[in-house]
């Protein structure tokens, strides 16, 4: 079975892991997915991302470590999906969102790859809005 929006997964699988307070979520791996997962590390939201081979299995998994403060509260308190396969949403370099004031995260998928809207900004180019993270 083919799945139709594997970003809009990935984004469900790690909202549910951080609300039961896992420490970790895996997901089928893609190389959209590896460079969203990096971005949100470098971001501060993710511990720690690896890609395992696993030995019985075919296709690779992308394991992803999630961040928790001392208290244990998660750090990802929301995730949403804002361009969809039935409705895309572009915005050029002067209409990148800010997320809760610049609290968040935009993630935006441009020419020169997936960047954060900071980083859009700075280098001038603007694309397609992937979600937003807070």
């Amino acid at each position: 079975m083919s799945m139709t929006d594997p970003i809009a997964d990935m984004l469900t699988r790690v909202r549910n892991a951080v609300r039961a307070g896992h420490p970790k979520v895996e997901m089928p791996h893609s190389k959209m997915k590896e460079h969203l997962a990096n971005l949100l590390k470098r971001e501060g939201y993710f511990d720690a991302v690896a890609v395992i081979r696993p030995k019985d299995e075919a296709f690779p998994v992308l394991r992803i470590a999630l961040r928790y403060d001392p208290s244990g509260e998660p750090l990802i308190t929301g995730v949403e999906r804002v361009s969809k396969p039935g409705r895309r949403v572009y915005c050029s370099k002067d209409e990148i969102p800010k997320v809760l004031g610049g609290l968040g995260v935009s993630v935006v998928s441009t020419s020169r790859g997936i960047m954060s809207g900071e980083e859009c900004r700075a280098k001038g180019v603007g694309g397609e809005v992937l979600c937003n993270i807070w």
